[in-house]
């Protein structure tokens, strides 16, 4: 287990829903990996990338929700800024994505 924190540690980390809506292929990242734009609503459209092409083929993550933190600073993967983190749990080398059971509002906060 990582070290305890408080409650106001975790709510400041602002997990929103979102959905994807384009995917496109990564070849200048250091491991395979998507580019993808994520609609969270009011929030606007937010750019990321995700080693997740061992599961996930492109055409399957278009329109699908996900949960995506999004106050982290902006990273730069190669040629790329990233602008959220999406979730998923690792199982092995794999990332299986974390998404609502239900379709949802995009930019809903998740508690």
């Amino acid at each position: 287990m990582k070290v305890l924190i408080v409650f106001e540690d975790f709510a400041k980390v602002d997990l929103r829903i979102g959905t994807i809506i384009a995917v496109h292929d990564f070849p200048e990242a250091r491991n395979p990996a998507y580019q993808l734009h994520i609609d969270f609503g009011p929030l606007g459209v937010k750019k990321t990338s995700a080693q997740i092409t061992t599961l996930y083929k492109k055409e399957d993550l278009m329109n699908r929700q996900i949960i995506a933190v999004l106050n982290f600073p902006k990273k730069q993967i190669a040629k790329f800024m990233s602008e959220c983190l999406i979730l998923g749990a690792v199982k092995g080398k794999d990332v299986l994505l974390l998404n609502p059971e239900t379709g949802v509002k995009n930019g809903t906060t998740v508690n």
